[in-house]
């Protein structure tokens, strides 16, 4: 029984629930807490995996007991099949399951490392606009993220843009740095890294950096209007392709955005009711392999 329930979650969260969340535009009014929705159901997928594991080379090993069975026992009341209380084989699991996180961690550290060393080569700094000026015609305006953040715009950036639009783009991508998007982008392309083909994988990845770019849209709308947004958007949405480890205003979704700014109230609407729910969804694999069952 346990191991069909742990069943039917991975299947709710791998498969039915991703398919039903992609592009919701609930969703995407909040898109902060919706990205921290995608990865609560990462996490909460790992966590079943590792549980329906354990369950199937141990299945004697945990005899359901309630919510109790949560708690550590300081004495045993009664006899104790073997291996009741031994964790190896979860922990384990989760630190093989931990590796590639570390890894794309790793790799992308060593990316914006090298890029930034770069940058402080060959860009020219310009206090007026607080960012990088690389010389190349190419319009791209992108944030290299982390300690030692860096805002970069190309020559060809300050040529095509106003300076509403250039001030729009650089507060779009002030705001990833201030919200440290780079940090949810970490476990959902570790999570899609390891379960490639699973549609929570495939779409949390590019719903969470889509959603990561609303919120950053969001951040912008404090300083310039949703028209200049909208335009400076739209005038860099054929810029091309970033350097790795990079966030650009036009990197991802540009469609999508555009028609969010355009609806009237987006980004300004009240905190869901579900949020709540969010601290739940990982420990649901525990409660449902724990609580007492036919």
């Amino acid at each position: 029984m346990t191991l069909a329930l742990l069943g039917l979650h991975l299947a709710v969260t791998g498969v039915l629930l991703p398919r039903r969340l992609a592009g919701s535009a609930r969703l995407q009014a909040r898109p902060t807490l919706a990205a921290a929705l995608w990865l609560a159901l990462m996490a909460s997928f790992t966590v079943a995996l590792v549980l329906a594991g354990h369950h199937a080379v141990e299945p004697a090993a945990h005899e359901p007991a309630g919510l109790i069975g949560l708690l550590p026992h300081l004495e045993p009341t009664g006899p104790v099949l073997p291996h009741t209380h031994d964790w190896w084989l979860p922990a384990t699991a989760g630190a093989a399951l931990t590796a590639p996180v570390a890894a794309v961690g790793v790799r992308t550290g060593r990316a914006r490392r090298r890029h930034r060393a770069v940058l402080d080569v060959v860009a020219v700094p310009d206090r007026r606009w607080g960012a990088l000026v690389l010389e190349h015609a190419h319009p791209t305006v992108y944030c290299l993220p982390g300690r030692r953040s860096r805002v970069v715009l190309s020559r060809g950036a300050l040529r095509l843009l106003d300076e509403r639009q250039l001030a729009a783009a650089i507060a779009h991508e002030h705001g990833h740095i201030r919200g440290r998007h780079h940090l949810f982008r970490l476990p959902a392309d570790a999570f899609a890294l390891l379960f490639g083909p699973l549609p929570l994988a495939r779409l949390g990845r590019s719903e969470v950096a889509l959603l990561l770019e609303m919120a950053a849209d969001d951040a912008a709308l404090a300083k310039v209007s949703r028209g200049e947004l909208a335009s400076a958007l739209c005038a860099l949405a054929t810029s091309g392709a970033t350097p790795g480890g990079t966030l650009a205003v036009a990197s991802t979704g540009a469609l999508a955005r555009v028609r969010r700014l355009a609806r009237p109230g987006s980004g300004r609407r009240r905190r869901p009711a579900w949020w709540v729910g969010l601290p739940v969804l990982p420990a649901l694999p525990y409660l449902l392999a724990c609580a007492p069952h036919p």
